[in-house]
């Protein structure tokens, strides 16, 4: 199996992160607080490790997992060490009254992230439309993913597959405002609804 870095330490880093370690591969844990990393890297066991925050990751697949308030400071913190890299955007830049989302108009998390990354790093769409608490159920759920380049998108889905999760190509990353939209609308019909946070959001195919 391969490593998979995790930028950030919180939720959904670490549901994220035990599915990682549960399908075979190695996580390695980067956060600026040294002892979350390690924490969480503990509380994973598998062979996770921890990795020095700003410098390369050891995966070719980083996920940054920070709220969309702290996704601009991440990559500017490592700059050219996500070069070559493919990211993925996970975040819901959801306004705190769930008003909308915090954007600029017509654009995205995903999309931001892009202009601001080396030319060389590649960013896919993934885990934003999947709550963490569900996702680390372990059950059968699909995943949603939208980006521009083909290769990125087909290891993302490679890997997404090998965490026994559906990947469901959405299109290009312009599909990503879409996705972050939908994921809003997650947030309210489980506030409203539904009632409750344990939901998912499945598609039935023919």
């Amino acid at each position: 199996m391969s490593t998979i870095s995790i930028i950030g330490a919180g939720g959904m880093a670490a549901a994220i992160g035990g599915q990682i370690a549960k399908a075979g591969h190695t996580v390695e844990v980067i956060s600026r607080d040294p002892a979350k990393a390690q924490a969480l890297a503990d509380k994973l066991a598998a062979g996770a490790t921890t990795g020095m925050y700003g410098a390369v990751p050891t995966g070719e697949i980083v996920i940054i997992a920070v709220p969309y308030s702290g996704v601009a400071a991440v990559v500017a913190d490592f700059g050219d060490a996500l070069d070559g890299k493919v990211i993925i955007d996970i975040a819901n830049p959801v306004a705190p009254d769930l008003s909308g989302l915090v954007t600029p108009h017509g654009s995205s998390s995903a999309l931001e992230t892009a202009k601001a990354l080396p030319a060389g790093a590649h960013v896919v769409k993934a885990f934003n439309t999947i709550f963490g608490h569900v996702l680390a159920k372990g059950e059968r759920l699909d995943a949603f993913i939208a980006a521009d380049d083909a290769e990125a998108k087909a290891r993302v889905s490679t890997f997404l597959e090998s965490l026994d999760l559906r990947p469901l190509d959405v299109g290009g990353l312009h599909m990503a405002q879409t996705l972050e939209a939908l994921g809003l609308m997650l947030i309210g019909l489980a506030r409203n609804g539904a009632g409750t946070f344990d939901i998912a959001m499945n598609v039935d195919i023919g």
